[in-house]
């Protein structure tokens, strides 16, 4: 199987180990990976900032591109950019790009969901000896749908135990812009979570969005915690 690996702006700027790792996963599973360097944002930001004039011109950069790369799946290890391509079809009034976006949307998934519902593999043979809590990134949780697949991938890792916090589900408090509009009501959201995070005595916690991870593991290590972030693509490459 062709898979075009979506990398994300955080991922490719700010934890390129996550696409490292999630190339790595791929192959392990059989899929035939590439990347190409020309591929950019996904047009979020400007979405959420309500421009759908620029967010339009990003994504028609963006599908043309997929379409001429001929991949089976495309696949993002962000369930934030992933919904963001579900939400091309309405940005688009002419019906041919309308048609092409719903194309590109049918051939995406985010990773963990790529992984259960498309190759049907919960075991993918990987070890990681410690204590985790997992957080829901909102956009994979309530645009997506996305919570028991990331469980199921988790319950067969090698010498791992999860602990589910109460409050899991709850938003980390990054939002995009919405932590720097805001950031006042950003860290009282986060500090919340952190509060639980802490109380389970974890080894870390992991999630399936970079944005996430780069809000809670800023909380952490002002509070001088040691409990460490993952990106779920980089606990699953660690093969047993």
């Amino acid at each position: 199987m062709r898979v075009s690996l979506f990398v994300t702006c955080l991922v490719d700027q700010i934890r390129p180990s996550v696409g490292i790792a999630t190339v790595q996963l791929l192959r392990r599973l059989g899929c035939e990976v590439f990347f190409n360097p020309e591929q950019t944002c996904c047009g979020q930001p400007a979405y959420t900032m309500g421009s759908q004039s620029e967010c339009t011109k990003v994504a028609q950069r963006t599908i043309a591109l997929l379409e001429s790369e001929g991949a089976d799946w495309i696949v993002i290890p962000s369930g934030s950019c992933a919904a963001m391509f579900h939400h091309y079809s309405h940005l688009f009034q002419d019906m041919e790009w309308r048609t092409r976006a719903t194309r590109i949307i049918n051939q995406t998934a985010e990773l963990t969901s790529f992984l259960v519902d498309v190759l049907r593999v919960t075991d993918v043979h990987a070890r990681f000896n410690g204590r985790i809590t997992w957080h829901d990134a909102c956009h994979g949780l309530h645009d997506l749908g996305i919570e028991t697949e990331p469980r199921a991938l988790l319950q067969h890792v090698a010498g791992l135990e999860v602990v589910e916090m109460e409050h899991g589900h709850a938003c980390c408090g990054f939002g995009g812009a919405f932590s720097v509009t805001y950031p006042n009501v950003s860290t009282a959201i986060v500090d919340r979570k952190l509060d639980e995070i802490e109380a389970h005595q974890v080894d870390a916690v992991v999630s399936g969005d970079v944005g996430c991870l780069m809000q809670i593991g800023n909380r952490l290590r002002k509070r001088g915690s040691t409990v460490q972030t993952m990106h779920i693509a980089e606990l699953l490459a660690n093969a047993s």
